[in-house]
């Protein structure tokens, strides 16, 4: 016979083991302000559930260890250190998928309705941080995203890498689809798939994956290209995973808040800088990123709005603004500017 009591007694401990955990996170909170922060923990956690299989093999798979850790740690710190993350929503939109990959089941996501309202949220101090899309390898930079980063009140924080894999959703099997919906972004991605498949097949844009879910749940004839977490919401089949052209598709979240992270020792820092219209200038300023051994590994260019043949640009290279070859390049950046900001030095993001 198994003992039941046995199983409470083991349950309370791990309870017991998970509140000694929060209060000494407190605490750290307490002494030393954002730190142990919640990136460095969710890091950490995956690391001992990973090597803890060395030791002990067999079991709960490294998969379930990591998910259970990352909770804990997620739990723990939104326990010491209540706060809320605007996202841009429904439940089950890939910023959402992205949100919970960064901050964890444990924190209080928020979701709004619009990129815009994700900064709105952050700047006014209703939620402490904020994520949004950035870039994807796909379809390129997020244009509401750049625009916002204009006005400058609020910084990047972190940046987690979310893998995209688009799933046809529906009620009815693929002979029988007459709609496919989807938001614009996801029937771009999956265009090819679409034509090869579904020839002559409606295709209907939505507000979100989600809403294209959930309208594919209440209709037959109607799929959704969505997220299998969408799909186990609202009770659909999946006719074919992954329908994405690009295999390797990959959206960048950013994430927003007041902070500005400390040096991780893998770093990077994102500028944005406007130059007089007029031949060289830009050169100007890449010549004195190069002269300070900074390599760029994103520049975007966008029109300002409302003046014809002006624009915003945007650069990132490897490096912590507290570096001395960072320091030096943002202090000699103003004489080639007209306008000069540095939007966030944080940790590189992670691939989940």
């Amino acid at each position: 016979m198994h003992d039941p009591t046995h199983l409470s007694q083991l349950d309370q401990e791990i309870l017991d083991l998970i509140d000694r955990r929060q209060r000494w996170v407190a605490a750290q909170l307490r002494q030393q302000g954002d730190s142990p922060n919640l990136t460095e923990g969710m890091a950490e956690a995956e690391r001992v559930a990973t090597e803890s299989m060395a030791t002990i093999p067999a079991g709960i798979p490294a998969a379930a260890r990591r998910s259970i850790l990352r909770h804990i740690v997620s739990a723990c710190y939104q326990a010491s250190r209540p706060e809320r993350v605007a996202f841009l929503g429904p439940i089950d939109s890939y910023s959402h998928l992205a949100a919970l990959g960064y901050f964890g089941e444990g924190t209080e996501l928020s979701p709004v309705s619009s990129i815009g309202a994700v900064f709105d949220a952050v700047g006014r101090g209703d939620c402490g941080h904020g994520i949004v899309p950035i870039e994807n390898s796909t379809d390129g930079r997020i244009v509401d995203t750049l625009g916002r980063l204009t006005h400058g009140n609020v910084n990047i924080t972190g940046e987690i890498l979310l893998a995209i894999h688009h799933n046809l959703l529906s009620l009815s099997p693929l002979a029988e689809i007459t709609q496919v919906h989807s938001k614009p972004q996801a029937l771009s991605q999956c265009r090819g798939w679409l034509a090869d498949h579904l020839p002559g097949v409606q295709l209907v844009e939505t507000a979100s994956t989600a809403a294209a879910a959930e309208a594919a749940a209440q209709t037959p004839g109607i799929a959704a290209v969505a997220s299998l977490a969408a799909a186990r919401r609202y009770g659909l089949d999946v006719v074919q995973p992954s329908i994405e052209d690009n295999r390797d598709n990959i959206t960048r979240f950013a994430v927003l808040g007041s902070e500005q992270p400390e040096p991780s020792g893998d770093d990077k820092t994102t500028l944005l800088f406007e130059v007089q219209h007029r031949p060289g200038t830009v050169a100007d300023v890449m010549g004195v990123l190069r002269d300070h051994g900074l390599n760029l590994t994103w520049i975007e260019s966008f029109p300002k709005p409302g003046r014809p043949n002006e624009y915003f640009f945007i650069v990132e290279f490897p490096g912590h603004q507290s570096e001395p070859a960072v320091t030096a390049a943002i202090a000699a950046l103003p004489e080639q500017t007209q306008h000069l900001a540095v939007l966030g030095s944080y940790p590189r993001g992670r691939k989940v």
